[in-house]
């Protein structure tokens, strides 16, 4: 379950991937074709693994506290045996209130910085689940952005025009209202939020997220990034079982 506020967390920055239960069915479904619904699971699962594995090695270098924002209520015990040991939980259903014009996945995403700032952290980022391969330096920059003096926000855009992870130190709402969830103008609607109530926005290097076909044959020929040993495992099974199909 979600954890209460904790003392001694004013100079950290807590990071939360965004987590679904790996569902059959349910996830990464725009990844079927190729892969079947299972298979789809299983990768989602092995992205969970590496995303939260990858904020706890960021951990190392940085003040860093790693969080899995959760979706539906009740789907802890779905969620946690996917997570790297040492994940906290925070609730991002978009059942808290927010302003009108915060609608869909944007009330997820403003809610899960809420809650991880309610913790007592200085700040908080919001990441894809898409992105098993980040460079962990970009993780470690995000957060040294964000610790040091003066109000900002820090943006790391995907090559589709959405971003893979929005760090704030305060939860501006505004960031997340009047966007078009899930298109290629994500990334700059954001930043016209930014600009609109005058905060600083730092831009990471772009990276990008594996969502279709294309993204998911670049993430099996990339060696670049984190190492990603969950995914990699499972792309090699999957490689096994289609070389073992009869053509």
């Amino acid at each position: 379950m979600a954890l209460g506020p904790t003392s001694g967390l004013a100079a950290t920055c807590a990071i939360g991937v965004m987590a679904k239960a790996p569902r059959s069915g349910r996830s990464k479904t725009r990844l079927c074709p190729p892969l079947t619904p299972d298979q789809a699971a299983l990768l989602s699962a092995a992205f969970l693994r590496d995303t939260t594995g990858n904020i706890l090695e960021a951990a190392r270098a940085a003040p860093i506290t790693a969080y899995a924002a959760y979706a539906p209520r009740g789907a802890e015990t779905l969620v946690v045996p996917h997570l790297a040991v040492g994940t906290d939980l925070v609730l991002a259903d978009g059942s808290t209130p927010a302003p009108a014009a915060v609608e869909g996945f944007g009330r997820c995403l403003l809610q899960a910085v809420e809650g991880m700032l309610a913790h007592g952290h200085a700040a908080a980022c919001v990441l894809s689940s898409d992105i098993p391969t980040l460079p962990t330096r970009l993780l470690i920059q995000s957060a040294r952005l964000l610790l040091a003096p003066g109000d900002r926000a820090v943006l790391g855009a995907c090559d589709d025009g959405g971003y893979y992870i929005l760090g704030l130190k305060r939860a501006h709402a505004r960031l997340f209202a009047d966007i078009a969830w899930s298109t290629d103008t994500v990334a700059a609607a954001t930043r016209a939020r930014a600009r609109e109530i005058g905060l600083d926005l730092v831009e990471l290097e772009p990276w990008y997220d594996v969502d279709d076909a294309a993204s998911l044959a670049r993430l099996s020929a990339d060696r670049v990034g984190y190492a990603a040993p969950a995914t990699r495992a499972v792309l090699a099974r999957l490689a096994q079982a289609s070389e073992a199909v009869p053509a």
